[in-house]
């Protein structure tokens, strides 16, 4: 793996730079209640002028086709741009589209729900939602109960989904059901897309301990759903719904995202009194902050490695749970040490006083605690990389 741009792609880096430049102000970052709902409407609303300047120059994803509205360029030209947007705190508006069921529809979709859904996804049309987890189907996925009845060009849905993260602003979910019953548990599961607005639908969110509504629960009732609503072969979905799940979890935003938020953590420390935090009195918290920059470098470097692979035409498995492993608990650990530097303010939860980042000290740590569930469990990565990656025997 080279780490330096070759000559061209220093001149793209230049040409996103620029863009940046002229459009960044544009960007309108969402408040905190945006990021805690999953991206509502309003949130989206707010940041349509940079959108609308990422469509017009194909960059949403730009490693897309033409034909669908990306910009044809390679695999490290869209790590690159992202990279990019992430150093400057700025994200490209694609969300699960872009990021999952839009690279699956390219890999598994039929001609059709290419046409029909990609062109929506770049444009910011449709905002989706993942249907993975059930009340009795966490990290074993496979063993969901959610089913999905042949009738005649349709199937009918019944069952729940739990822990679905911004449901409650979604207009479209892909999700796995089961469709055959009597086969063993990965072989009878099918992915399937539908409008949430489909009748029998019923969304409820649930709040957690950081008080914010991110996740949800998703009720089905005799739902309807189009068999050519059907990604992939009938009962083959676990593994495309495993493409899916390499693409979620290999992304360079995160990576860049921690170096972002420790920065902002010393800029706002430098900022206080004082009296309010521990940054010039604890030798202990400093060389902790020294080790979670050391471990921001290293959770760069595991993004580096995925998007080899993908520019090898290749999708990252064993090495996107690794990435997906290290950032997860990375985070975790930035919030305890965030938590810590400002001592006992560290543990006041309220926006109107200006201590401990108004409260969002505690916040964060309150809802970082997901983070080494969602996407995976940590427990789980650590199997996919000890039976894929070293091949250990499964236990």
């Amino acid at each position: 793996m080279d780490l330096k741009d070759s000559t061209d792609q220093a001149a793209f880096r230049d040409e996103v730079r620029a863009f940046i430049r002229e459009h960044g102000a544009k960007a309108k970052m969402p408040a905190r209640e945006d990021f805690e709902s999953g991206w509502s409407r309003e949130a989206r609303d707010r940041q349509k002028g940079w959108r609308e300047a990422i469509v017009d120059k194909g960059w949403v994803a730009p490693a897309w086709p033409k034909e669908y509205g990306g910009a044809g360029m390679s695999a490290v030209e869209q790590f690159i741009l992202n990279e990019e947007f992430a150093e400057n705190g700025l994200n490209n508006v694609g969300g699960f589209g872009v990021m999952m069921i839009g690279p699956t529809l390219m890999v598994h979709g039929s001609e059709e729900q290419k046409q029909e859904h990609l062109p929506k996804i770049l444009r910011g049309e449709v905002v989706w939602c993942q249907g993975w987890s059930e009340p009795g189907a966490g990290s074993d996925l496979a063993s969901l109960q959610t089913r999905a009845t042949r009738d005649g060009d349709e199937y009918v849905l019944n069952g729940q989904k739990i822990w679905t993260s911004g449901a409650q602003h979604a207009d479209w979910m892909y999700m796995l059901a089961r469709t055959d019953p009597d086969a063993p548990k990965h072989r009878g599961i099918s992915l399937l897309m539908f409008p949430m607005t489909s009748p029998g639908v019923s969304v409820r969110p649930l709040i957690n301990m950081a008080d914010n509504a991110g996740f949800n629960e998703v009720f089905f009732e005799d739902v309807h759903v189009p068999v050519k609503n059907r990604v992939g072969e009938e009962n083959r979905g676990w593994y495309v719904g495993m493409t899916l799940t390499d693409f979620e979890r290999s992304g360079i935003g995160s990576a860049v995202g921690t170096q972002r938020q420790l920065e902002r953590i010393l800029r706002h420390a430098k900022e206080r009194p004082s009296e309010q935090t521990v940054l010039d009195k604890n030798k202990s918290w400093r060389l902790q902050m020294a080790d979670r920059w050391v471990e921001a470098d290293i959770a760069r470097l595991f993004s580096y490695r995925n998007i080899t692979i993908q520019a090898r035409s290749m999708v990252p498995n064993h090495e996107a749970s690794m990435s997906k492993l290290f950032t997860s608990e990375l985070g975790q650990r930035i919030a305890a040490t965030n938590l810590k530097l400002y001592g006992l303010h560290g543990t006041i939860w309220d926006r109107a006083r200006e201590e401990a980042e108004h409260g969002m000290a505690a916040g964060g740590y309150l809802g970082a605690v997901s983070s080494s569930i969602a996407g995976g469990t940590s427990e789980i990565q650590r199997n996919i990389i000890a039976t894929r990656g070293l091949g250990l025997p499964r236990g």
